[in-house]
């Protein structure tokens, strides 16, 4: 017992803690950069290539692809049994192998996909120059990075440097050069080559060509023309030279004032709250030495989070340890009690020194875990205490009692812990990331389960058998006293009140069996009609709201900013009448090309005067209708469980045109249910998009698709001439027209093109020019492209019956309208697909594995079905728990009532094996079956009583942050204390009609 629990504290001060349980994602990325080319030309030239490639590599499940504007993604997913880094060897050596990649696109990078621990987001702002302020965030950084807590930095929301260098038409023609050949010259005129060393007799040199330019001035001096007579043109006398970032529509304000977010992460043996006060003190230390117009701001701190439920369950452990102590202390003595009590310290520490064998954490889940196990630990070690008791009253001395009455339950005690190992197994082989998070439940249990056996059947006796009699006149005699009051209460409880009832129920088994049977059929009828509806979690809400609002492609800059200043009038409106400041820390504002989202950070729940829920409704309200938008979505569970969109179909077709006629159609048939809000038919508008086709007179000049490309897109999009890095960051040195001269349609319609004469001709004259629209992203999934139609469901447990009418009649429908169209569930409603049937399939396994488990004790294959009977039944009481509780069920749900079958059979498996024990020694079936109702009354009561105690506060809890977590705690806890009455009335009823069939075989038998 010493070595567990000193050898468990130990090792609590040494095991990782983190929010989350870290996992690896099973699945691949492939991305390409391909700067410049549309959304069409990625998917031909990038994704197609990498698809083919791959598509036949062992241990891949689905392939997925995007092709957005100047970039593409293949996403390759693994199966289960997959070796990651195997997989991604192959994908690398099958990519390598293309030839076909376009010449401008950028080197395939492959990753593995890694859940990064983050915990806390740092906002950099202020009303300053954005080099100011990048050059301000990089010395936090670097600051922060010198801190030994505080290993992983992120810089988000900055453009990147880049130096341009524009020239115009006028220069190019006057001088006769192309901006191709500006950037070889400027390609080849910075460099730094090492040249080997020199070996000499006083010593060795380093021999280097170092004529590397860094900024903009270094580059204005690079020649470009140098004629047979020594003149030079510079850089600088043709063209403007200027430091700065790239252009694009991405900028970040943080109240109103420009923003660059660091994230901080963690890593190793870090911990949340540890890199948050290490961020905290550095922030501190360099306060004063910030420019005067630039200050910082903390959000998102998810180190908060973690001592929240930190806090939270160890609230709920302590209340749960209590009431288990309580429970025990009146039904029996109370040294017994305490020693009964002991084994939760002793498995739950004992678990901690083994769980990093098993690579766990100290993280929400696997405290939840240790939540549940509190009120079961104890059952094992209840059977073995009230039976070594009940042998002290008959007058055994400590240590003849201990002896025989661990030995007379051992039995039962060892496979009651199989099937509870058994029963929560299939939690650890739910697929997907849902199975990566919970699988940290079945190992905590299973671990604190073992030991618990030992604990009950060995310490437990051992301080039992040398206990001594407690004192006279002394607090403990009251509480004796007390106690043995109780105690005889609760006997003549079962001996005048339940074993009278037990005799009747038992004579009219028939009539009892038949009602139970119907109220489990009654309550299945119930669920399956959808009153009681199903999610794949409860949403928790954040401390944060989110609007997302998507603008159509191309959208200007000053369209994005009217929709972002309209959303944060709407919120500090809201927050204006409901608080101010007690409401409202901070707002957040993203742009990033035609999506604008904006970030409410609220107070802390017991602070702020609105929930988040509320607070976005109002949010809502407040702001209006927006005309211009795609889609937006409102949120108030961001990231959490349960987070996303409420329902989400993928539509699959070969014709791009149907799918998105399709998806509009899909999107107008789920806005006429009045439940759901925010939907997106996945349908954009994408950029006007002209095509260039050579004409005759373009191909008599000698000019080509391929010459006239490269011209188009170096003067719009620009040359890179290099990329190079300068300190920590990687510069992008670009060449191209300047912006009067790329800045509207007329300047593509005066374009000049360059001859292989080195004479200039209107692009007008030398192509046909097609106008059309460029696809805004192209999503692909196993060969064909894709859109998904998403929407929001509120009230959230409406989402099964919108689904139910999708199944029924609108996508059948839909199927029908577009030949060729295929469907499935993505997001919420196909995680929970997956996840349940997974499930279903583990049950099924449990259910097999403990009946046949059972059989071994009972050497018979229908007594096993006596002890399993109360497990439907177990069910009534798990769904009449949720109705009660005011809670869908859930995945959590489903899980908990899993692991309710391993902990139902517990009290039925020591009931019948008491029964059978009788029976040998030459009782009737009827006798032997009331005497083991009787006799084991007592046990099945406390072991139903300490595990819904030890579960209670955690049920009973009001906190946002137990929320999902509260559905296995409702299963587990309600079901045990109705599948009690069932072990206390059905199970002797099944007893004995299993006897009366074998009665009705075989023949009339004597008593």
């Amino acid at each position: 017992m010493i070595a567990l629990m000193l050898g468990g504290l130990i090792m609590s001060s040494k095991i990782t803690r983190e929010v989350f349980p870290a996992f690896e994602l099973d699945s691949i990325s492939i991305s390409v950069a391909y700067p410049g080319a549309g959304p069409e030309e990625v998917e031909q030239g990038i994704i197609l290539a990498i698809e083919e490639s791959i598509q036949g590599i062992e241990g891949i499940k689905e392939i997925t692809s995007t092709a957005n504007e100047g970039s593409g993604r293949v996403m390759a997913e693994l199966r289960d049994d997959a070796n990651p880094q195997k997989v991604t060897q192959d994908i690398q050596q099958q990519v390598d192998r293309i030839s076909t990649f376009p010449e401008d696109a950028e080197d395939p990078v492959i990753s593995i996909s890694a859940f990064k621990r983050r915990v806390l987001r740092l906002n950099i702002y202020g009303n300053v120059a954005e080099a100011t302020l990048r050059l301000a965030v990089e010395n936090v950084r670097d600051q922060l990075l010198q801190h030994k807590g505080i290993t992983q930095i992120d810089l988000r929301g900055a453009r990147d440097y880049e130096i341009e260098i524009a020239i115009s038409r006028n220069m190019l023609r006057k001088y006769n050069l192309s901006i191709d050949s500006i950037a070889r010259s400027i390609a080849n005129s910075s460099v730094e080559i090492p040249g080997g060393k020199l070996e000499t007799t006083g010593g060795e040199i380093l021999l280097r060509v170092k004529d590397r330019s860094e900024w903009a001035k270094d580059f204005a001096k690079i020649p470009i023309i140098s004629s047979s007579e020594g003149t030079k043109i510079y850089l600088e006398d043709i063209a403007t030279i200027r430091d700065g970032f790239e252009e694009s529509t991405k900028f970040a304000t943080y109240n109103n004032q420009a923003s660059i977010l660091l994230f901080v992460y963690r890593s190793g043996q870090e911990t949340p709250i540890g890199v948050s006060d290490a961020t905290r003190e550095v922030m501190a230390d360099i306060q004063d030495s910030l420019p005067a117009d630039i200050n910082w701001a903390i959000t998102s701190d998810r180190s908060n989070i973690y001592k929240q439920r930190l806090q939270l369950l160890l609230k709920n452990a302590y209340v749960g340890l209590l009431l288990v102590l309580v429970l025990l202390g009146l039904f029996l003595e109370m040294r017994l009690a305490f020693w009964v009590t002991m084994g939760i310290p002793i498995s739950f520490l004992g678990g901690l020194l083994f769980l990093p064998f098993f690579d766990v954490s100290i993280n929400m889940i696997s405290m939840f875990a240790f939540i549940i196990s509190l009120g079961i630990v104890v059952d094992d070690a209840i059977i073995a205490g009230e039976n070594i008791y009940e042998y002290r009253q008959r007058g055994l001395s400590y240590v003849d009692a201990a002896i025989e009455g661990a030995k007379d339950v051992a039995i039962p005690i060892s496979f009651s812990i199989l099937t509870n190992i058994i029963a929560f197994l299939p939690m650890a082989f739910v697929p997907g990331v849902m199975g990566k998070v919970w699988r940290v439940i079945p190992v905590v249990v299973i671990v604190v389960f073992l030991i618990s056996w030992f604990e009950a059947l060995f310490i437990l006796p051992a301080h039992l058998a040398h206990s001594r009699e407690n004192g006279k006149g002394t607090i403990a005699a009251y509480l004796y006293n007390f106690q043995q009051k109780f105690a005889r209460l609760l006997l003549r409880f079962i001996h005048n009140v339940y074993g009278p009832v037990l005799t009747r129920i038992l004579s009219v088994r028939y009539f009892v069996v038949i009602f139970l049977i119907a109220l489990l059929v009654v309550t299945a009828a119930y669920v399956k009609s959808g009153r009681v509806r199903m999610i794949l979690s409860p949403r928790v809400e954040s401390d944060r709201a989110v609007v997302t609002a998507t603008l159509p492609y191309g959208s200007p800059t000053s369209a994005m900013i009217r929709v972002r200043d309209k959303l944060i009038k709407g919120l500090n409106k809201v927050a204006k009448n409901n608080g101010g400041a007690s409401l409202l820390e901070g707002t957040f504002a993203l742009i990033n090309s035609n999506v604008v989202e904006v970030n409410a950070y609220l107070t802390p729940p017991e602070m702020r005067p609105l929930s988040t829920g509320a607070f976005t409704k109002k949010w809502r309200r407040a702001t209006g209708p927006i005309v211009g938008l795609t889609s937006i979505r409102f949120e108030s569970d961001r990231g959490g469980p349960g987070g996303g969109a409420s329902i989400a179909v993928e539509l699959a077709h070969r014709d791009s045109q149907i799918l998105d006629r399709a998806g509009l159609s899909l999107g107008e048939k789920l806005s006429e249910f009045s439940s759901v809000k925010d939907v997106n038919s996945g349908y954009s508008a994408g950029k006007i998009q002209y095509n260039y086709h050579v004409n005759a007179w373009g191909e008599s000049l000698g000019l080509t698709s391929s010459e006239i490309g490269k011209q188009i897109r170096n003067g719009f999009q620009g040359a890179i001439a290099l990329r190079q890095q300068r300190g920590n960051n990687e510069v992008t040195v670009r060449i191209r027209l300047p912006e009067e001269e790329r800045s509207n349609k007329f300047a593509i319609e005066n374009f000049l093109v360059r001859t292989p004469a080195a004479t200039y001709v209107p692009i007008t004259e030398v192509t046909t020019i097609e106008k059309s629209r460029a696809y805004t992203s192209i999503s692909r999934k196993d060969g064909r492209r894709t859109t998904t139609v998403s929407a929001n469901v509120d009230p959230i447990g409406d989402s099964q019956v919108i689904t139910a009418a999708l199944d029924a009649t609108i996508l059948p429908e839909l199927a029908t309208q577009y030949p060729g169209l295929t469907y499935s569930y993505s997001g919420r409603q196909a995680d929970r697909k997956e996840s349940i049937g997974s499930l279903a399939y583990g049950f099924l396994f449990a259910l097999g594995a403990i009946y046949f488990l059972l059989a071994i004790p009972f050497r018979s294959y229908i007594q096993p079905i006596i002890v399993m009977i109360a497990i439907p039944f177990g069910m009534i009481g798990a769904v009449f728990g949720h109705i009660l509780m005011d809670y869908h069920l859930s995945l959590m749900s489903m899980m908990g009532i899993v692991a309710l079958s391993g902990v139902v059979v517990n009290d039925s498996l020591v009931l019948v094996d008491y029964a059978n024990k009788q029976k040998r020694k030459g009782c009737h079936s009827f006798e032997a079956i009331q005497l083991a109702g009787v006799r084991r009354f007592r046990p099945v009561l406390l072991t139903t009583l300490t595990t819904f105690g030890g579960l209670a506060p955690m049920i009973f809890e009001t906190s946002r942050q137990a929320r999902f977590m509260i559905p296995m705690a409702i299963s587990l806890g309600f079901g045990i204390l109705f599948a009690t009455i069932i072990t206390l009335a059905l199970v002797p009823c099944l007893y004995l009609i299993i006897d009366d069939c074998k009665h009705a075989f075989s023949g009339p038998q004597s008593s």
